[in-house]
């Protein structure tokens, strides 16, 4: 009898425990690092207004901040897409953690079945969460999936933008941000921002008035 699926099991299993490992430890480091985190926001009330009436929407943040964004929104029952590759699992399994709700998939990858994915969670009454510059870039750049799903399922696009006064940046193509200790976070919102056009063409050429309504979120975030 061949040897080789005693081994391919154990390769699983040490697999899944490591896996484990790295999530137990980086679920408690966030929780410590956040902990210390001083936290304002601007321009909020369009998304208090929508979360107090428990109407869905998107909620499109750019991917080098999700850490500090997707804890912020901790315990909200939020369905954030998430990329199908190995470092999206872990990013996925501290999301649940964190009292939120994953689908996997992105606009490029898998994008089909996570956009059929995104406009179902949003007619059930979820929020859905998603980086529209995900999962592989370019950073920054709106891509059309977050406005798609919006429109199809007849909801706004709120835009949430990060600024850190000290935070470790990974030498990723994202820049992840993982703030420092006692870092200063400003949190900033654009208002509650309906797609134009009939179709899901003409709401995916909608795309550069979002990019501009981030970049303005962003300056909001960075004014001191």
């Amino acid at each position: 009898m061949s040897g080789q699926p005693p081994v391919d099991a154990k390769g699983s299993w040490r697999d899944a425990a490591k896996l484990s490992a790295i999530v137990t430890f980086g679920l408690l480091a966030v929780r410590l690092l956040a902990s210390t985190w001083r936290v304002r926001t601007r321009n909020d009330e369009g998304w208090k207004r929508l979360r107090a009436a428990r109407k869905p929407y998107v909620l499109a943040l750019w991917h080098g901040s999700l850490l500090p964004l997707t804890y912020r929104h901790r315990n909200q029952q939020i369905t954030v897409v998430v990329s199908e590759h190995r470092d999206g699992e872990i990013i996925a399994r501290i999301i649940v953690a964190l009292g939120n709700r994953t689908v996997r998939g992105s606009t490029t990858r898998g994008g089909g079945r996570a956009l059929l994915a995104m406009i179902r969670e949003l007619e059930r009454g979820f929020v859905v969460a998603i980086t529209p510059d995900g999962p592989r870039g370019p950073a920054l750049s709106f891509q059309a999936g977050a406005v798609v799903a919006a429109h199809r399922a007849g909801v706004p696009v709120v835009g949430i933008l990060l600024h850190v006064d000290r935070a470790w940046r990974l030498k990723s193509w994202d820049g992840f941000v993982i703030p420092k200790p006692f870092a200063r976070l400003t949190i900033a919102y654009t208002d509650p921002t309906m797609v134009g056009g009939t179709s899901s063409r003409e709401a995916a050429e909608d795309t550069a008035r979002f990019q501009e309504l981030m970049r303005a979120a962003q300056e909001m975030a960075d004014a001191p």
